[in-house]
This record gives structure tokens, sequence and C-alpha cells, in this order.
């Protein structure tokens, strides 16, 4: 396969490879060829960790034993982060498997070493020089502790039982839904009103249909653009259930033992477990604040389904009061309000964004705010599209970061949006930090939504590539959970502003410039909505904490109650929560810190107000947050960026809008 490169963007990339090709910082990322390598990477590296923990229990604790505590940390991250991502991503089923297998030999090491009573109290002894150290010693400490370090026996061993099992069903869950394959057939009837880009080139069953699966360059388009109302439902249908029926046993598993675990350690649910220790505190609190978010989006949610109804009765010639509203009718009706009343067309954006050249504005946007430059270099990786850029300081022409970068669907791949931290910054012994971006994008063209979620990821890889921390422990993306979004959330915005747009033409001096009248309709048009889109986030985050607050989980059920209870209500039949990974793997009673990171989020761009540009507040922004990673707790981050304690007034302010 060939990515679809336009010809400025393919200029632009010759002239950058026939110059003298930085080189990579750090390692490179293993090539993980067979099974075979994989297997012996696994043994290999087990084997090694072991020594090291065996070496650093002997070590005597004085001014040197938190620097030999991070290199174990180092030695984790080069060895395990990258079987945990190429199980993701790799192109064949045996490598992936093979993977994911020495994924749990991996838990199971790192849930003993969490348990490691002679690590844990070197780590109380240990001399701190400074407030950087203590931090450490804080977070450190709470893992261990929290991994149950501190239980009677029969607990403790009790604990790293249930630890091991919820990274094996974590895994089952992600990977039923990597390898389910879904298919759905449509005629070309059904598929009036899809981009022909769509599903021109698209395998054909032997009945001639056209077969799409339900990544998302298939998904969003068919929902949002198909006139057909079956085959609307039958994509919805397919996507909603993917997961399939073995996924809600596993979800229910995996909220089971985490409610044994919490109890484990004296708490009455694993929501409040979870969350003393992030910003929240605690599961009334993160509930008092969605009540809050709901309370303000609820009349609006309302109606636009009345909107959303007059539209579908327009467009079918039907009595109002005979129209209803279905979940696979939202997004298509959404988009025709929208196309009448701002005259916004999200597939009008896709000739604009080639998707190459978007992502090379995107990382050219990180560049301008942030003084840093990227240079694309030629890599082999786990597959042949799969992009190496080095992270250079504009100022000083040093080399600082790697990043890697997978763009388009494939089968077996991951098929969201996310970044895997790879490797953290370590400036005490020169160590710099490797992320990796994984998104599946159209080949045809992004529309803006899509260039949103790109920023979005790019954000999370920025706050890996950019950290610049005494120790590994703490790089990064290791910050509180229920801030770990805020620094992509912030970006999200960037793709709305005019002068921002305009920065394609130095990447890509062919493509045509967004026109201003289109930016300044997407503006108009993305208020639009709210109510639904808050409302929709309410629901995940409720049902998440409601979840892991019950005594005997039963996913399916509580879900259809809880989404019977809005206003579109629930399709018997249908599993969503099948589907929901976030909450079967680390977004588990945390998944309001979207929403609770929304609001740091706009908070920060209030900094970039006067200019999304400004190379000066970029470099405040930077050093004193996205450089410090978790030094600091997550609201002394923002209070040293700020000037001031964060507050919600931008985020109420915004959902007014």
């Amino acid at each position: 396969m060939h990515p679809s490169i336009t010809a400025g963007a393919l200029l632009a990339l010759s002239y950058s490879l026939a110059q003298a090709a930085p080189a990579l910082p750090g390692p490179n990322f293993p090539t993980f060829k067979s099974v075979a390598e994989v297997a012996s990477r696994c043994d290999a590296g087990l084997k090694g960790a072991k020594q090291r923990v065996v070496a650093l229990e002997r070590r005597r604790v004085d001014a040197g034993w938190l620097a030999a505590f991070d290199d174990l940390t180092v030695y984790l991250e080069d060895h395990q982060a990258p079987n945990d991502f190429v199980l993701n991503v790799h192109p064949d089923k045996a490598v992936r498997d093979a993977a994911q297998a020495c994924s749990l030999r991996w838990a199971d090491f790192g849930s003993s070493l969490g348990q490691n009573e002679k690590l844990y109290r070197a780590l109380q002894k240990a001399p701190q020089r400074d407030g950087i150290d203590a931090e450490l010693v804080r977070l450190a400490s709470g893992q261990f502790e929290d991994s149950g370090v501190a239980l009677p026996g029969p607990k403790r061993e009790r604990a790293k039982q249930i630890l091991d099992k919820l990274t094996e069903l974590d895994q089952q869950f992600n990977k039923n839904i990597r390898d389910a394959g879904v298919r759905v057939a449509f005629t070309e009837a059904e598929l009036k009103g899809v981009p022909e880009s769509v599903w021109a080139k698209a395998k054909r069953d032997e009945q001639g249909r056209i077969v799409l699966g339900v990544d998302y360059p298939s998904y969003v388009p068919v929902m949002r653009s198909a006139e057909s109302g079956e085959a609307r439902r039958r994509m919805w249908l397919a996507k909603t259930n993917e997961g399939g029926t073995a996924n809600l046993d596993l979800l229910a598993q995996i909220v089971t033992l985490r409610g044994e675990y919490a109890k484990l350690f004296g708490f009455d649910n694993y929501v409040d477990f979870n969350l003393r220790r992030r910003m929240a505190k605690d599961g009334a609190t993160a509930m008092r604040f969605l009540d809050s978010v709901t309370g303000a989006v609820n009349a609006r949610e309302k109606d636009e389904l009345q909107e959303l109804r007059a539209a579908k009765a327009q467009h079918l010639g039907t009595p109002l009061e005979q129209a209803t509203v279905e979940r696979w009718d939202a997004g298509f009706y959404g988009e025709r309000v929208k196309l009448q009343k701002f005259s916004v067309d999200q597939n009008a954006f896709r000739p604009y964004f080639p998707p190459q050249a978007s992502l090379e504005f995107a990382l050219h946007v990180i560049e301008k705010m942030m003084g840093v430059k990227y240079e694309r270099i030629p890599n082999k990786l786990w597959h042949d599209e799969a992009q190496t850029y080095v992270v250079s300081d504009a100022a000083t022409g040093k080399a600082i970061a790697q990043l890697y970068v997978d763009l388009y669907p494939r089968d077996g791949k991951y098929n969201h949006a996310a970044v895997w931290p790879l490797r953290g910054s370590a400036m005490r012994i020169g160590r710099t930090p490797a992320a990796a971006l994984v998104v599946n994008f159209d080949r045809n063209g992004l529309t803006l939504d899509e260039v949103e979620t790109l920023l979005h990821e790019l954000g999370h890889a920025v706050h890996v590539n950019l950290s610049n921390t005494r120790y590994a422990a703490t790089a990064g993306t290791t910050v509180m959970h229920d801030f770990v979004e805020a620094p992509s959330q912030m970006l999200e915005d960037w793709v709305y502003d005019k002068a921002v747009l305009k920065l394609m033409q130095d990447v890509c001096s062919t493509c045509k410039p967004v026109p201003d009248a289109l930016v300044a309709q997407a503006q108009a048009a993305k208020h639009y909505g709210k109510g639904g889109q808050f409302g929709r986030q309410h629901l995940y985050a409720s049902y998440d904490l409601s979840l892991h607050q019950m005594a005997k989980p039963e996913p399916l059920p509580l879900w259809a109650r809880m989404e019977g209870a809005t206003p579109l209500g629930h399709v018997p039949g249908t599993l969503f929560p099948a589907g929901f990974a976030h909450i079967a793997g680390g977004y588990g009673a945390g998944y309001y810190g979207y929403l609770w990171s929304l609001v740091v989020a706009m908070d920060l761009r209030t900094a970039f107000a006067a200019d999304k540009l400004d190379p000066a507040v970029g470099k405040r922004y930077r050093e004193q947050v996205l450089g410090q990673g978790a030094q600091k707790p997550a609201p002394a981050l923002v209070k040293d960026f700020l000037g001031r304690d964060s507050n919600s007034q931008a985020f109420f302010e915004y959902l007014k809008k």
C-alpha cells in the first residue's frame, strides 16, 4: 500500500530526504520480524529485568539510589514498551499474538515488582535532595502501595492474582475488537450520498455488493452521508456490537475484580480507591462535576433533538409528529442541520487536507508554537507506511526526541486514535523521549473534525517528546490521569483559527488554502450539537462511575437503563459496552477525566487568546507544563503557567455559546 501524497508534499518530502538526514537521538524501534524474535527479545528482556531487580535490592541506599531506581524504569521502557505497543500495530497476526503472550509475562513481572518490599523500604529511606526527588518518592510510593506492597500476606497474594488477571482480560477485550474483522455489505443505491472515494475501490461480495469495514474512514462517511436510513442502521449496529457478547462477559469480570481489589485496601468501591490520588480525589466529587455539566446542557440537548426531528420530517416528507430520530439518524441529520444553518459540510474540507500534508501541517503548528523542528527520516519500521521523525530544538539544532507515525487503517491494527509513550526523558543520563502516534485516516483527505483529532493526538506525542525531566519515572504523560488529556484538548481549538490554517501553505504549496468563508462557517457551526456531544460524554463518564460502584456489575442492563433515560433512548439488542475499550483498560473508573481535563484545557487556552502561535507563550508552556512531566502535581503546573489557580470559568462560558 502507498499513502496518498499530494505533489507538493511529495516534492517537499523528496527535498527533505535529499538533505543530510539527522540521526535518531535514541535507539530505533525494534524490527519484530518474526514470532521467534518476539520470543527471544521477551526472554532476554525479562531475564535482564530480574537481574536488575536483584542488583537494586542489594544496592546501598545512598544519594545515588533514586537514580539507580530510575535506571530500572529506563530498562523496562526499552524492553517492555516496544512489545506492548507492537501488539497493536503489527500486520502479522502471529507476531501480534506472540507479543500479547509476552505482554502477559511482563505484567506478571510488573505485579511482583510492585509488591517488592525491599525496594519499597529502600525508597522510603532514599536521600532526597530537592522537590523533584521528593515527588518521585511520593509517586513511586503510591504505585507500590496501590500494587499491594503493604497488604498482609494472603491479601497481597490475592492482589497480585487480580492484577495479572486484569491485564489478561483487558488484552483479550481489545484483541476481540482488533481481530473481529466486522464487515457490512451495501448496494450502490444504499450508499447514495456517501462520497464515491469511500467505496469505489472496496471489495465486493458474490452478489456484487460493496463490502465495507467499520474502521473510521468507512464508518464516519456512511453515518454522516448515507441517504438510506437502513444502510446507516446496519453500519451503526455493526460498529456498536463490534466487541460481541464475549466482551460483555469480560467487562463484567474486569469490573468485579476491580471491586474485589478495592476491598482488599478497605474501600467500599473501586471508584474511591482509584480517584484518591487524582485531582478529583473521590467519586462523589467526580459525580458532582458531571452533574454540573449535564445541568448546563440538558435543555440544549432536547432542543437539538427537536431540530433533528424537523430535519428528518422535511427530508422524508413526513409529518413532524411521525418523525422519530433513531441513534443512527443523529449524525446524518446533524450534518444536514449544520449545512442548512451554517452551510458547513465536513466532507468539503477533505480536498484541503491531504493526509500526509495534514500531518506535516500539524507538526508545523507545534514548530511555530514551541520552538522545535520535525524532520522525517527514512527508517524501516513495523509497516512500510509507518514514518519516523526526529524532533530537534530549533534554537540549538540538538535532536531531543523521536516520533513514529502510523496514519492509515488496515486489518488487525488498533482501530481508533492513540499515542503510546515508548521512552521517557531522563536528563540525568541524557535520555531522549520517543512516542508513537497511531490514527486511521481516509487516504482521500481529512475533514476538519479529523484534523482536530490529529492535533489532539499529536498533543499527547508532544507531551512525551518535549518532556525534560530528571527521571524517566516522572516523564511526559505520567501526570495525574484526570489531567493527561488537557494538553491534547487544548490544541483542538487551533483548527478553527485562520492564521493557524494558513500554515498549511508552508508545508504544501500546491494545496489550496481553506477559504476564509469556509473557516468562518465552521467557527459558527462548532457550537451546534454541544447538547448531544456533552450529553453523550456525561453518559459515558457517569456509566463508568456507576458500573464501578455496583456490588454485582451488570454492564449491559445498567447501560440499557442509563442510555434509555437519555433523549435518544436505547436500542434493544445493542451491545455498546462490549466495545467500550477505554473502561476495560486504563480509563476504568476514570473516564470522567475527559471532561475534567477539558475544563483545564480551556483554562490553558486563555493564555493563547491573543495569538495561538505566540512563540513566547509557547516557550513558557513547553517549559512550565510539558517539560515538567509529573515532577510537580498537575495543579501546580497549571498555576506556574497561568500565574493563578485554574478555574472552570472558560469551560462554562463555552458551554453557553
